[in-house]
Parts: C-alpha cells; structure tokens; sequence
C-alpha cells in the first residue's frame, strides 16, 4: 500500500500541475469566468488523472469500463464539491478561485486515495475467481 500511495501522490502532484495550468490558462490568459473554466478544467484533469491512477499508481488489471462506471461516481461526487466550493468561496466570499481550488484539492486527496484504493481500482468490484466480469 506504501508504493502505491507514493505512486498516487505523484500522479496527484502531476494533476495539481496540470489542474492549476489549465485554470490559470483559462481564467488568466482566456479571461473566462471561475465555474466556466472549472467545468472544463475538471473534465480535462480527471479524465488525464484516472488513466494514470489506472495504468500506472494502481497497476489495475481491472475491467476498464465497470472502473469507468465507479469513477464516474467518484467524479461527480467530487465534482459538485469542487463547483459547491467555487460559488461559496469565491462568487458568495470573493477569495482568489485559484486558492479556493488548491485548498479543494488538498482536502479531496484525503478521501481519494482510499476510493481509488477501494472502490475505483479493486479488481474484486470487477472479477470472480481471477475471471472478468462481463
């Protein structure tokens, strides 16, 4: 579990990278509103961070459609916190969307590893007895 926590927290240095690029492109150099750019910036980020959790932090060799499935449980859950957070801290307390996104990541780390580890990527959730799912 050590390896792959460390794995993990490489990918999630990677994604914050990509995350805080790509909301700064689109809210500093695009001029977008903060929701707007987030709504995109979170499809790009998560889709690029679950092929990396998958292949790399977590070496599942499980079904990839039935983790899609969870991760897309995961995604929303994630995501409705992410844009409930960005109108609450920035529209409704006008702190910096930036900080306000850091300080969401930060906290979702905490509950991700253990849903990726448990939910998304358990190969248990999509095989019997070594034998896929279908």
């Amino acid at each position: 579990m050590r390896a792959e926590f460390s794995r993990y927290f490489v990918v999630g240095i990677t994604g914050l990278a990509v995350d805080m690029g790509t909301l700064w492109l689109f809210i500093d150099k695009f001029h977008w509103a903060a929701i707007p750019a987030l709504m995109v910036n979170q499809f790009i980020v998560l889709t690029f961070i679950f092929y990396l959790n998958k292949l790399w932090a977590f070496k599942s060799q499980g079904q990839t459609h039935k983790e899609v499935q969870r991760y897309i449980i995961l995604y929303f859950f994630n995501y409705i916190i992410a844009i409930s957070w960005m109108w609450f801290w920035h529209n409704k307390l006008g702190f910096e969307p930036k900080l306000v996104r850091l300080a969401n990541i930060i906290l979702a780390v905490s509950w991700n590893f253990l849903l990726y580890k448990f939910f998304v990527y358990n190969d248990r959730n999509t095989t019997v007895n070594n034998t896929p799912l279908t």
